[in-house]
This record gives structure tokens, C-alpha cells and sequence, in this order.
């Protein structure tokens, strides 16, 4: 079986290192008046009746995917929609962002299509690129590496946690285009490695070869999140679907479960990566499987929220939620459950 941990990611791993540095940064957070707690998808600091929301992420082993395709025009999109995607789970409208280019060594060109990506999509998302950092760090970094922090801000009444979640509220998913910038090294161990695929070899069905369906850029979803945040629903809750696949949800709200049993047919590229052997349940705690986006909604709502959101994206009645604390059950393109 091939593994995300087999390809060099380690889960596990990541998590108790990021629970080492939380705790000794934790004892920080009295400095200021902060809402939100670790764990979630965007921190808030309170202003007044205000709060801004910040997140930062970076674009991952995608990068090594442009370097195979000698393509950086996109990278800078997925940059800014890691990280404007995880502002809004809080409720908020992303503003602003500054970047940080790594290198190891110093190169114009390469330089000017990941701004040219970046500014797409800024474009997209409606934020300012306000700053940023490049620092040459040979010996440090191989090639570059990518990432950004972005800020928005959400009224304090109009803050959306996930607190409030609870049994037979509905999961409306907004679908993915792909792979999104997450699971890439499970993606590049089971195709390129032990499939021996090529990325020119063409996808069966899709239209694209693996490397461009591996580089296309991962859906912004703040247009219509934002639309639908400015309407009169109550939104109970919102989930950025990336690495770790619907685990994400548990980050909202950890006394509820989740069961999905209505996913639309996923894109070929993640059919090719389960025929490399790579099992049901890794593929749904990976990867997003077609949906990037999760709204949970009042049942009596869902309808109308689908209807609305359809002007903007396709979307879909995904599930719902029930009482076993902490479980997500998922049905999958095999039509078998798995638990997550």
C-alpha cells in the first residue's frame, strides 16, 4: 500500500510537533484580547467591535510539480487560496496579504511568474498584496518555497466558529477543481513513483495530462462565501476541505460526528491515485475528493443556501450531522463507508 506517511508526510508526526510549538506559544495569547482557539482554521483578535482574522500557509510540494512542468504562473494562485479559503471558516472577508519567497538562489523570470500567479489570484479573491519578503538562503532551502499570510475582518456578532453546530444540521459541499495544494506527495509517490506515469502521460477521461492536472490551481472560494456570509442564513459552519481531507470538520466542533453519504463523483485524477494502490481511507484523509468547501446549515435552510450558492459554484447536499462525538463516517465512489 502506498501511504502518505510512506511518501514522506507523517501525520501524526506533524501534529504532535505542532502541538509542542502551540504549547509553548499559548501562554502568549494574554497579551491580547484573541476569540478563536488553536486548532481552528483563522485566528481572531478582537478590535473593538470588530475582529481581524489571520491565517498563513504555503503552496507545498505543488512547487515540485511547477519545477517538473518549468511552469510558476499558478503556484502564487494556490498561495493565496490557501490562505484567503481558511479566513473565511471564521465568518470573515479577506482584506489583505504579504508573501514570503524563499530561494536558493536569486531568479528574475521564475520570480516574475509567481507574481504573476499571485496577482491572479489577488484578482480573484479581492485582496491587496500589501508586502512581502524575499531572502536568498542557500544551503537553507533547495529551489524556493512559497508561502503567505493574509488578514480579514468580521463584525463580532457575525463571528462563525462552529460552537453552535448540532445533530441533523446539514452539510452543503462546494466542489474542488482537482487536487487542490494538498496531498501532492502521496500524489507524485503513487503516479510518478510507483506507477510509473510520466507527467505528460494524458489522464483517461479528463482531457489533461498528469502534470497539468496536478498544477491546476486550487478553487477561491471567497466570492461565494462572501456573497452568501451577506445574506440572512444562519451559517452554523465552514470548513476548508485540505490536507486531511473531511477530518478538517472536526476542527469546527469535536461533540458532534458527521455523516457523508452523498458526494458527487470525483475528479479521474484521484480515481488513478486509489488504482495505485493507494486504500479508500487514505484517499479520504488526504484529499479532498471534489469538495474543497463545506458550509453546515439548518436543515429547514440547506435548499434555498444550495439555490443561492449555485449562482456562484457548483454545490451540493453533501450529509449531515448526528450525534456520534467526534466520527465521521464517509460514503465512497465505491459505495463502501469508511470512518475518519
Amino acid at each position: 500500500m502506498v501511504t502518505y506517511s510512506e511518501s514522506g508526510v507523517d501525520i501524526d508526526l506533524e501534529e504532535l510537533t505542532v502541538a509542542k510549538i502551540a504549547s509553548k506559544l499559548k501562554p502568549t495569547l494574554k497579551y491580547r484580547d484573541i476569540l478563536t482557539e488553536s486548532g481552528h482554521f483563522a485566528a481572531l483578535v478582537k478590535l473593538g467591535n470588530k475582529a481581524i482574522a489571520m491565517g498563513t500557509d504555503g503552496v507545498g510540494s505543488k512547487i515540485l510539480i511547477a519545477k517538473m512542468m518549468e511552469k510558476y504562473d499558478t503556484i502564487g494562485i494556490d498561495c493565496i487560496a490557501m490562505v484567503v479559503n481558511d479566513i473565511l471558516c471564521v465568518g470573515a472577508e479577506p482584506i489583505a496579504l504579504v508573501d514570503y519567497l524563499a530561494v536558493e538562489k536569486p531568479d528574475p523570470e521564475i520570480a516574475s511568474q509567481i507574481a504573476e500567479g499571485l496577482a491572479k489570484g489577488a484578482e480573484l479573491s479581492k485582496i491587496a498584496i500589501i508586502g512581502g519578503e524575499t531572502a536568498s538562503l542557500p544551503e537553507v532551502v533547495n529551489d524556493f518555497d512559497l508561502a503567505g499570510t493574509g488578514i480579514g475582518f468580521v463584525d463580532i456578532d457575525k463571528i462563525i466558529t462552529g460552537e453552535n453546530i448540532s445533530e441533523n444540521d446539514v452539510l452543503i459541499g462546494i466542489e474542488s477543481n482537482g487536487i487542490h495544494s494538498n496531498g501532492l506527495s502521496l500524489a507524485r509517490k503513487a503516479l510518478l513513483d510507483n506507477g510509473k506515469f510520466s507527467i505528460e502521460d494524458p489522464i483517461p477521461g479528463s482531457g489533461n495530462t498528469i502534470g497539468a492536472e496536478l498544477l491546476k490551481p486550487t478553487e477561491i472560494y471567497v466570492n461565494p462565501i462572501v456573497n452568501l456570509l451577506k445574506q440572512e442564513f444562519i451559517i452554523k459552519g465552514l470548513a476548508h476541505i485540505t490536507g486531511g481531507g473531511f477530518s478538517n470538520l472536526k476542527r469546527l466542533n469535536k461533540n458532534v460526528g458527521f455523516e457523508i453519504n452523498n458526494l458527487p463523483e470525483p475528479q479521474q485524477i484521484f480515481k488513478l491515485i486509489h488504482e495505485e494502490n493507494v486504500t479508500l481511507e487514505e484517499m479520504y484523509t488526504v484529499f479532498n475528493m471534489g469538495i474543497g468547501f463545506v458550509i453546515i446549515a439548518k436543515e429547514e435552510e440547506a435548499d434555498t443556501m444550495i439555490k443561492f450558492l449555485n449562482t456562484y459554484c457548483n454545490s451540493h447536499k453533501i450529509g449531515k450531522v448526528n450525534s456520534k462525538e467526534g466520527k465521521i463516517k464517509i460514503k465512497t465512489f465505491k459505495g463502501t463507508y469508511i470512518e475518519c
